[in-house]
């Protein structure tokens, strides 16, 4: 789950983590009164989506006067903000953050993530502030540091100081202001079950203080039971309404840009036969875990979820029957296409517990537009096949 920046520096402002004053707006009138609460006299009018690259895309501009405040806020508040993350459809700003202009000297980059190889939290950080973070690590990756951080002992004192060492900061004050504001940043990753803390820009001021000009934060959903303060921050108009509706009904759902429909249990299988598809010369439209419940009710929705892309030309299922019966699911998949139009070619792989019953149900069942498949290779070349067929 994402939050918006406003919400990042509510909880940021609970561990000690410095940002600059600010106040959230969902009207003009409530931003430009927030802006006189604040008092100036400059501040940044910030759109708020669950993206990066809002400034690129005119999504934050300095105000000077309160009329300037009216102005943006008038022009931001209701755009379709479109930035590298977005994509071309991007998104409807709903949310302004109006926030006290900063006295910056330098820009830096501060982060947060899980390193899955390493098994453990990794601190980021870069002198390349402002910038991109994934454009760094093409272009110029001795620029980024990254300080592991074994859970077991917490950070330490030699953290910090591997961090202010490879960014080149000098002054004894601004290293120990520095490590601090590390260290924070760390203990409220770890407390709140954050998967990823992303701090672009961190400025420094002409004072030598160091401030999170942005925030941006993302947390582990099978955790937020833990959280019900942050639970209760899900802007779910930031959210994919499939992605939401599939989680409904315990379906893992990722829509992608491709036109063969995927339906697999298990992500690992998933991720293979996306694989596999690509390999074949087609491109998957989505990523859909049925997990262990390839049941009539989920392949349904499964069904209906793929659909709604009108890009998809052909849907692979591919399900490994272990715990469930590959016959139930092949009843399964029958009894969702009379739940569901399904117009478009279906290519099955069935594999596993009672893998032949279930090739001979679906061969029996002489459904035009449901096609057996022997083997991942062969469903994943019939699903191509399929696809570039009804173009």
């Amino acid at each position: 789950m994402n939050i918006h920046e406003y919400q990042a520096k509510q909880i940021f402002a609970k561990y000690g983590v410095p940002t600059p004053k600010g106040l959230m707006a969902e009207s003009v009138e409530q931003a430009v009164k927030n802006a006189e609460i604040l008092g100036g006299p400059i501040w940044v009018v910030k759109a708020q989506i669950h993206a990066g690259g809002r400034g690129l895309g005119g999504g934050v501009k300095l105000a000077r006067s309160l009329e300037e405040v009216e102005k943006l806020s008038r022009e931001i508040l209701g755009m379709t903000l479109v930035t590298h993350q977005t994509g071309p459809e991007g998104k409807l700003v709903q949310k302004l953050y109006i926030e006290d202009g900063a006295d910056i000297k330098d820009e830096l980059y501060l982060g947060v993530v899980l390193d899955r190889a390493k098994e453990m939290p990794i601190i980021m950080a870069s002198t390349e502030g402002g910038m991109a973070i994934e454009d760094v690590a093409h272009d110029t990756p001795e620029k980024i540091i990254k300080v592991a951080v074994d859970p077991a002992i917490g950070f330490q004192g030699f953290h910090g100081r591997e961090l202010v060492f490879g960014l080149g900061i000098t002054d004894p004050s601004e290293q120990k202001k520095f490590i601090d504001f590390a260290s924070k940043l760390y203990k409220l990753y770890m407390e709140n079950d954050a998967e990823m803390i992303e701090i672009n820009p961190l400025v420094k001021t002409g004072s030598g203080e160091f401030l999170a000009l942005d925030g941006k934060m993302g947390f582990d959903d099978s955790a937020l039971g833990r959280h019900p303060e942050i639970e209760a921050m899900r802007d779910i108009s930031e959210e994919d309404a499939d992605e939401r509706e599939a989680g409904k009904y315990g379906l893992s759902y990722v829509s992608l840009d491709g036109e063969i429909g995927c339906m697999v249990n298990g992500a690992g299988l998933a991720m293979g036969t996306m694989d596999t598809i690509n390999y074949m010369g087609g491109t998957p439209a989505n990523f859909l875990d049925v997990g262990g419940k390839a049941n009539a009710e989920t392949v349904a929705k499964g069904f209906e979820i793929i659909l709604k892309n009108p890009k998809v030309k052909a849907i692979f299922v591919n399900i490994f029957g272990g715990i469930v019966r590959c016959d139930r699911i092949a009843n399964g998949i029958l009894e969702a296409t009379k739940l569901v139009d399904v117009h478009v070619p279906v290519i099955v792989r069935l594999d596993g517990t009672n893998a032949p019953e279930a090739a001979e149900i679906l061969r029996n069942a002489n459904i035009a537009n449901v096609i057996a498949a022997t083997d991942l290779a062969d469903g994943a070349a019939k699903a191509v096949a399929a696809a570039k067929q009804a173009k």
